[in-house]
């Protein structure tokens, strides 16, 4: 079933995937935009031997504040998450409630998701250039899933090699082949001449239970250059409290990613198929 926009790579895919699997698609309406109770309906009535759907981890947390889209999501054979980093309180907020979950990592420049819970599928391999000590680098991805280039743009840096696709994202390989997304490089903070990796700070903020959802960003500072900021959408679940969740950061990371504001929303702007729109909060903020 179609849950996500069909302009974009992943929603392009489940179209591709179903047909080239001799099944004509479900697609539902997103004119007024995700509504769980509707993709419930669209899934109970779903008919098929195996039943599978994508959903971006925004529109995951809608299913799961909502008990009848979750009974119903619990009983698709598989649910590919993707299009933005799934944080791993909502990982495991899926898995509690039983849903088959599986993560996907990719781009348009890869067709999609090519790498599955950070298992490459056959024929795609990984590369990690210019790792630090601690094995993290920027992620390069090879296989004959990689495009060619980009239309009218034959020297860009990303294509250099034939068969490849140097990634903006920061990642490790473990030992057992397993990839990690680490962050963005082209997001990184620098504040008083240290850097910031945002994706690391939010894997701490969202562990919060009053948080639901959050994105950090560098914001102009006379002193620092930039400093740290947190935007959070309230769960509702306990009072959202500042001087806790910079604590939790300083303790876990350190002092210096710790957030110098923490700014509550109603949500936050989106772009693409459910990437959080950082430029816009800049631009809004600054």
């Amino acid at each position: 079933m179609l849950a996500l926009a069909p302009h974009h790579i992943a929603g392009l895919q489940v179209l591709l995937r179903a047909l080239a699997s001799g099944f004509t698609p479900t697609v539902l309406d997103l004119d007024d935009g995700f509504d769980p109770e509707v993709f419930a309906g669209a899934l109970d009535a779903l008919d098929g031997p195996r039943r599978y759907t994508s959903l971006v981890p925004t529109q995951l947390i809608k299913v799961l504040d909502s008990p009848r889209a979750t009974a119903a999501l619990r009983g698709v054979d598989a649910l590919l998450v993707g299009g933005a980093a799934t944080p791993v309180p909502l990982l495991r907020r899926a898995i509690d409630a039983g849903v088959a979950i599986t993560r996907t990592y990719g781009m348009s420049e890869t067709a999609g998701g090519c790498v599955y819970d950070g298992i490459p599928l056959d024929g795609v391999v990984i590369r990690i250039d210019d790792a630090n000590p601690e094995g993290v680098g920027r992620v390069v991805l090879g296989g004959p899933m990689v495009a060619r280039g980009y239309r009218n743009r034959p020297e860009h840096p990303a294509f250099a090699e034939p068969g490849w696709f140097r990634t903006d994202d920061l990642g490790r390989v473990d030992d057992d082949g397993v990839l990690a997304i680490v962050g963005r490089a082209d997001e990184a903070i620098t504040s008083g001449g240290l850097t910031i990796v945002p994706q690391v700070v939010e894997a701490v903020v969202v562990e919060d239970p009053a948080v639901a959802e959050c994105a950090v960003v560098g914001l102009p500072d006379d002193r620092l250059g930039e400093k740290v900021v947190v935007f959070v959408v309230p769960s509702g679940a306990s009072t959202l409290d500042a001087d806790r969740i910079r604590g939790a950061v300083a303790e876990r990371l350190d002092r210096y990613a710790a957030p110098r504001e923490v700014i509550e929303l109603t949500e936050l702007p989106l772009r693409g198929p459910g990437k959080v729109d950082r430029r816009a909060l800049r631009a809004r903020f600054s």
